[in-house]
């Protein structure tokens, strides 16, 4: 499970260093893509497997999975970190995302996320409130 909130700078190459915490996991392989809300997802190579396979199950004549797995599969990059936990994010995920040189990185659970430090802020402020308001619904169950 990956946690936490992450500092970490682009270099001049378009390259990242994974934090520390989340580069065993991520050694055998990651896809990076687009997320929602203008970051970038990154999954282990079998999560994104199996994220893919269900994506599969959709009926091909639902129209929001078609477009979900266009955007989704369309700008997917894999790679294999390098011994420095380094990965690359190719230009056309930079730019999706406006990443510039500093990032917020954050474990989101099964993926991790890449996000341009000031969306992130922004981010935060608009929901941090909206989390503080809810009630109940959102986990089965209650919390």
């Amino acid at each position: 499970m990956f946690l936490g909130t992450h500092n970490p700078r682009l270099d001049e190459k378009g390259r990242l260093i994974l934090p520390a915490r989340f580069r065993e996991e991520l050694a055998g392989g990651v896809v990076i893509t687009k997320g929602q809300e203008r970051c970038l997802y990154v999954f282990t190579t079998p999560e994104f497997q199996r994220i893919a396979e269900q994506l599969a199950e959709a009926p091909v004549t639902n129209k929001a999975a078609r477009a979900y797995g266009r955007v989704f599969f369309a700008g997917a990059h894999d790679e294999i970190p390098d011994k420095q936990g380094r990965v690359t994010i190719p230009a056309h995920l930079r730019e999706y995302a406006g990443l510039e040189r500093e990032l917020v990185v954050i474990g989101a659970s099964t993926r991790v996320e890449i996000w341009d430090t000031q969306a992130w802020a922004t981010y935060l402020e608009a929901s941090e409130q909206q989390f503080a308001d809810i009630e109940e619904g959102v986990l089965p169950g209650g919390l």
